[in-house]
């Protein structure tokens, strides 16, 4: 589905911003062209909005979730350029120019990434929420790494934080996509 020209609609009439006062903010929209899971997105989003933001509440790719906001519980994880990092922390106008992939985007029609079906057939998760994070991160891996060692998936899913535990049977199903790839 073709995603041109996409306007976040704004909660503030920038001709109302007060800019007679010395700590009135004031409000910049910026046109962003992203290519986000081998699709060319036009935004106009305002200065400094996260990548984050623009996936979620303008592109509706809800597959990367918001955690907490400071990068450090991993459940926003995307790749830019095949690197996992974490969407809240990025600017979305650092990352035009750039390509961009959501968990929305590894799949192919019906066929999922191995690792996807590695994660189902090894039963690494249980709630879910960390899960889109933690599959980006071994995507990555297994894009720098074809056979990486257990200490190295280890290393790859520290930055991820999963309330239900299921930390052994993500290394076993990140184990297991070597195998399939």
């Amino acid at each position: 589905m073709p995603r041109s020209a996409i306007s976040r609609p704004m909660p503030w009439d920038s001709s109302n911003c007060p800019t007679d006062r010395p700590h009135a903010r004031q409000f910049v929209i910026v046109h962003v062209s992203l290519a986000i899971n081998g699709e060319v997105c036009e935004c106009d989003v305002p200065t400094g909005a996260t990548l984050l933001d623009v996936l979620r509440d303008d592109l509706n790719l809800t597959g990367v979730r918001f955690g907490c906001g400071h990068g450090i519980c991993g459940a926003c994880y995307v790749l830019v350029d095949d690197v996992a990092h974490p969407a809240c922390r990025l600017r979305v106008e650092d990352v035009s120019g750039t390509s961009i992939t959501t968990i929305e985007g590894l799949a192919r029609g019906s066929t999922l990434h191995p690792v996807q079906r590695a994660f189902i057939e090894s039963d690494a998760m249980q709630c879910g929420y960390c899960t889109s994070g933690m599959i980006m991160s071994a995507v990555a891996l297994l894009r720098a790494h074809k056979h990486p060692s257990e200490d190295e998936i280890r290393v790859a899913l520290a930055p991820h934080l999963c309330r239900c535990g299921i930390y052994g049977r993500a290394v076993q199903a990140v184990q297991r996509a070597t195998e399939m790839s």
